[in-house]
């Protein structure tokens, strides 16, 4: 069944995210930041370690310049966090979370969720050879993450799986059009420049710095292009 990896991974992200808030209940504070802690560390290694991959560094460095000034351009992380605060007076009424949190929590689920090779990778198998495999590892770690990231950040965390949806869905059904478009070079590069904001998830993570996550997004359809253009 087309698609059945990408259903299985939003399933696995509201699950997470589920009992993430049953825990949360009885998860001391201090154990919920050193968990949190450890997680941001383990993202920032994942990212180096898919951004030293690149073969063209340069490429990955415009790719991430010119994808953040035009995500400053076009305010992504702004409006995201609108569509946050909004999705929480909808959703959570008068139970609303502290200002921005939800909104914090599902832009930052977001990205991590839809960064990275194993999101290219298994929507392009699931969408050409019906191969779920791929998908299937990376819902359980998200699943993982997801739990983890609701005992701190809340139940923003489960709307990130509407973008995990729509994102690694339109890849999967467009799949054989990118068959041509998406070469193991590309993907490399592209990874690679996933890797950077995959860092920066997890600096924001570790509170060391703040940084616009969204607004470096469209980073990663610069990184086809420029890709597509020397490669």
């Amino acid at each position: 069944m087309t698609g059945l990896g990408t259903m299985v991974n939003c399933v696995a992200i509201v699950a997470g995210c589920a009992v993430g808030l049953i825990l949360k209940k009885g998860f001391p504070e201090k154990w919920q930041e050193t968990i949190m802690y450890g997680v941001a560390l383990s993202i920032f290694l994942i990212g180096v370690e898919m951004a030293q991959k690149s073969q063209n560094v340069v490429l990955v460095i415009a790719s991430v310049v010119v994808g953040s000034v035009v995500g400053e351009m076009l305010d992504l992380d702004g409006k995201l966090n609108r569509f946050g605060v909004w999705a929480e007076r909808k959703l959570l009424g008068d139970r609303q979370q502290v200002a921005g949190t939800f909104g914090r929590a599902f832009v930052s689920a977001s990205l991590l969720f839809c960064i990275g090779a194993m999101a290219i990778v298994g929507s392009i198998e699931d969408g050409l050879t019906g191969n779920h495999q791929i998908l299937f590892a990376k819902a359980t770690l998200d699943c993982i993450l997801s739990m983890i990231f609701a005992t701190n950040m809340g139940a923003g965390v489960a709307l990130s799986a509407l973008p995990v949806g729509l994102y690694q869905g339109s890849i999967t059904l467009l799949a054989s059009w990118m068959q041509n478009l998406m070469t193991p070079e590309i993907i490399r590069e592209v990874s690679a420049t996933g890797g950077i904001l995959m860092m920066a998830i997890g600096i924001v993570q570790a509170r060391l710095a703040q940084i616009r996550l969204a607004n470096q997004i469209p980073a990663l359809p610069v990184a086809v292009l420029l890709a597509k253009l020397f490669l």
